[in-house]
């Protein structure tokens, strides 16, 4: 293959991935549009959100394996194909009810996206140094997303309302399955792992029920037996997970991995970290819009320095986490996470505007270390063969990580929040900032345990004993 198609190659992957990480933020810029049309509560804007969250989080890893097995360029237009259809679905959605099923039905086509294209990019890009370029682009495509979505979200909620946000995605869908039917060579797994239905099954089982009762406690009573029920189910499903997946010669979670401290500590900070930055961006949303008022536009465009700030520390992180490792990053992480979400704590609804920006524009520099050394830390020490395995237990901790601070957050919000949002918002989510504070001290903490010389030690003795019981067995002499 030429080097102009891999790189165009490159491009068609990187489309998808331009709608997918747009979507993190360009759809919470819309949340109190849908709310006032749908005349939703705030647990309803939680499902508008979490429902594509889940969804992603419980079928990542499947999507990556049956891409394997069946053909890549297969998988990724079909993907397209749903997401579109998906998109096109909840523009037209006519109620609230009808959006929660949409997101989840874009989310089918979504989690078969990402995980999807990177294996097609680390296939078409065999040298290493080529391979490192176009990672880097591929980084850099999804810094450019998450900073467009407020402002494109905002302009189209002003212009056309919120079904607009929806509507973007469909033309650049369609131009990417038609540019990847004509250019996306197809590719396939050499050794292909056996599927695990047992396993996912478990897994949604147990992400549902524990999201649905953290969500719906609030408005149900914490001590329902509906709530109460949830919560069972979910532990149940957790418990069974656990007993099942070391049976598996070929599990969907490979639990010798969380031996490996790094691993761990990855996985942790995942959920932690993206916790903090999903519950950050539906409060803060809320805030700017019906506390102070702010157009969909002028909420997208306050939002803009804190995107950039992530996209310009994420480069920066890139090259000390090639010079010294995970240890500093995570730090640099954990200390803007903590303080954004401490100044965040004090925010009323007459604050000054600096001092609001200045609160998003820490934190959004502390989530601009965050992926990076997760991603590093998740396979450092694992044999090659499995690194995929691990880098995509990574990924599937960030989108729970984002379910669960969303659905926190939110009913945080809900039981807190008495009378108007103008009135009592301030109050009603300072224990979800001092919550966020706390998810930044984690990662802290995590920081300084696993990257010590007994964390270290730990991943290769991992390692060590992953590839022994992996490695064939010698024939002994007759």
């Amino acid at each position: 293959m030429s080097s102009r198609r891999r790189y165009l190659v490159l491009a068609i992957c990187c489309m998808s991935l331009f709608i997918v990480g747009m979507d993190a933020t360009i759809v919470n810029v819309a949340l109190p549009s849908i709310s006032r049309d749908f005349h939703a509560t705030v647990s309803g804007l939680q499902w508008t959100v979490d429902a594509y969250l889940l969804v992603i989080a419980s079928l990542l890893m499947l999507s990556g394996s049956v891409a394997d097995r069946v053909g890549r360029r297969m998988i990724f237009q079909i993907g397209l194909a749903v997401f579109t259809i998906g998109s096109l679905a909840c523009s037209l959605a006519p109620s609230l009810g009808a959006l929660v099923a949409f997101r989840a039905v874009q989310a089918v086509g979504g989690s078969m996206l990402n995980p999807v294209a990177m294996s097609i990019v680390t296939n078409t890009f065999t040298d290493p140094k080529e391979r490192a370029k176009a990672i880097g682009f591929w980084g850099s495509t999804f810094g450019l997303s998450v900073a467009a979505g407020p402002v494109i979200g905002g302009a189209l909620v002003d212009s056309v309302g919120w079904r607009g946000v929806f509507w973007v995605n469909i033309p650049v869908g369609v131009a990417a399955i038609i540019l990847t039917a004509r250019y996306v060579p197809e590719s396939r797994a050499a050794v292909k792992r056996r599927l695990d239905p047992v396993g996912q099954i478990l897994v949604m089982l147990t992400l549902v029920a524990l999201t649905y009762g953290i969500i719906e406690g609030p408005g149900r009573g914490w001590s329902s037996p509906l709530i109460l029920g949830c919560f069972a189910v979910a532990a149940a499903s957790l418990a069974v997970l656990l007993g099942w997946e070391p049976r598996r010669a070929e599990p969907l979670i490979d639990l010798r991995f969380f031996k490996s401290l790094p691993f761990s500590g990855a996985a942790l900070t995942a959920i932690t970290g993206m916790a903090a930055f999903a519950g950050f961006l539906f409060l803060i949303t809320l805030y700017l819009q019906e506390v102070r008022g702010y157009r969909p536009l002028v909420a997208g465009l306050f939002l803009l320095p804190m995107a950039v700030a992530m996209a310009c520390s994420a480069p920066l992180c890139g090259r000390v986490l090639a010079r010294s490792g995970p240890r500093i990053p995570l730090l640099i992480a954990g200390a803007g996470i903590t303080v954004g979400g401490a100044l965040l704590a004090f925010v009323t609804a007459g604050s000054p505007v600096w001092y609001v920006l200045a609160c998003c524009l820490v934190l959004g520099f502390g989530m601009g270390w965050v992926n990076a050394p997760i991603t590093n830390s998740a396979v450092a020490g694992m044999p090659r063969a499995r690194a995929g395995t691990a880098a995509g237990i990574a990924s599937t901790s960030r989108q729970i990580g984002s379910a669960l601070g969303v659905a926190v957050v939110g009913s945080i919000l809900t039981a807190n929040l008495h009378g108007s949002f103008a009135g009592g918002f301030a109050a009603a989510t300072r224990p979800a900032w001092w919550l966020v504070t706390a998810m930044g001290v984690i990662v802290f903490a995590l920081a300084l345990v696993t990257t010590s010389r007994a964390g270290n030690a730990s991943a290769a003795r991992t390692a060590e004993l992953i590839e022994s019981a992996e490695s064939p067995v010698p024939a002994r002499a007759a």
